[in-house]
């Protein structure tokens, strides 16, 4: 792919390592010229030291042959207005970190895929990890809708139950659905006869969230709130 990155910051740069990793064609651009040099003497990548809310600065990187524009300044109004003028050269697709969540819906609104502020979602996760301990992973999904991953452990309800079973039995519910099921290394498809195992790292969609009956279905442990 031809990729354009604009802010070669804490966020940036670790954009440009993966993305000239994967051996795409991609075009940095920094206003700061210490940090332009250095991603330049750095990275295999062009590096124009210019201004990305100028137009002029948009075409002289190609970005009307781009594939997608990717903006991760530190300034939410510097993004937008990248997002804008990509917009206008019909760069294919619009990707951009977001600082202030009060600001997500105007990006959405011009069709900009949108990372919330990454230090927050660090943080969270910390506390997640901390919080729910048996939770792998996950990922908000908006009006308190989550996914995430949780082993299901031994002596937990849900261990040793075929997911009809489970249905049967009312454990689930409407609101949480099994996505999928890794076993040692391999991924299982989840279908009515398909026993959840003690040790399977289970992916649950959850309307509720990480809600403490559900904790407790995967773990055999009542879940806790704040604690």
């Amino acid at each position: 792919m031809y990729l354009i990155i604009v802010g070669a910051g804490s966020i940036g740069s670790q954009l440009i390592k993966l993305a000239t990793e994967q051996n795409n064609d991609v075009v940095v651009i920094e206003k700061d010229s210490n940090v332009a040099e250095g991603a330049a003497s750095t990275y295999d990548c062009l590096v124009i030291n210019a201004d990305a809310t100028i137009m002029d600065t948009l075409e002289d990187a190609g970005a009307d042959q781009a594939d997608a524009i990717i903006s991760t300044t530190d300034e939410d109004a510097i993004n937008i207005m990248v997002m804008l003028l990509a917009q206008e050269l019909e760069v294919p697709s619009l990707v951009s970190v977001v600082h202030n969540p009060e600001h997500m819906r105007v990006f959405r609104q011009i069709g900009v895929n949108v990372l919330e502020n990454p230090q927050h979602l660090i943080a969270e996760y910390l506390y997640r990890a901390v919080q729910r301990p048996s939770v792998k992973d996950f990922m908000h999904l908006g009006e308190g809708a989550e996914v995430f991953e949780i082993t299901a452990t031994q002596g937990s309800e849900i261990a040793g139950t075929s997911l009809q079973e489970a249905n049967e039995m009312g454990l689930f519910g409407e609101d949480v659905l099994i996505v999928a099921i890794q076993r040692d290394t391999s991924v299982i498809t989840p279908r009515g006869e398909t026993e959840i195992q003690t040790g399977d790292l289970v992916t649950v969609f959850s309307k509720r969230g990480f809600a403490p009956d559900v904790m407790e279905l995967f773990t055999g442990e009542e879940g806790t709130n704040g604690r």
